[in-house]
């Protein structure tokens, strides 16, 4: 359970953050392999990417305070202090997430689409169709 309901001021929230993503940076996320003609079991050490949830999860297990959906959302504007902040936050994710993708450090597909980063293509039907209109005719209406 987090101590705290709150945080202070926005430098501690950018404290915080820089706080989880050297924490973070620091444990790379351990993948067995096997290689060699004999398959070989190794580990190889992958950096783990950034995230809101996981700088939320960090924030939850230093016992720091368990939601940040308030701060991100400047919940009835109390959080307006916090909204630069919030957004360099989401900012330094995303260029995370895009330059680990980029560099083939992360799945490429999945920070696509994460970010919202996928190659849209429109597709259109350029064949005439015969189109037959059916029109009722009033009876009292005189055909010319």
């Amino acid at each position: 359970m987090a101590k705290n309901k709150y945080i202070e001021t926005p430098e501690i929230l950018w404290q915080y953050f820089l706080d989880y993503k050297e924490f973070t940076k620091a444990k790379p996320i351990k993948v067995k392999d096997w290689v060699g003609k004999d398959a070989d079991e190794v580990h190889r050490e992958k950096e783990k990417p950034l995230t809101i949830e996981g700088f939320e999860n960090y924030l939850e297990d230093q016992e720091i305070i368990n939601d940040l959906s308030n701060y991100f959302a400047n919940s009835n504007n109390a959080y307006s202090d916090y909204s630069t902040i919030c957004s360099r936050i989401k900012r330094n994710v995303k260029q995370d997430q895009i330059e680990g993708g980029m560099a083939g450090i992360y799945n490429p597909s999945i920070t696509q689409r994460l970010n919202g980063l996928v190659d849209k293509k429109e597709v259109t039907e350029n064949t005439p169709r015969k189109i037959t209109i059916k029109v009722k005719r009033n009876e009292n209406t005189e055909d010319k």
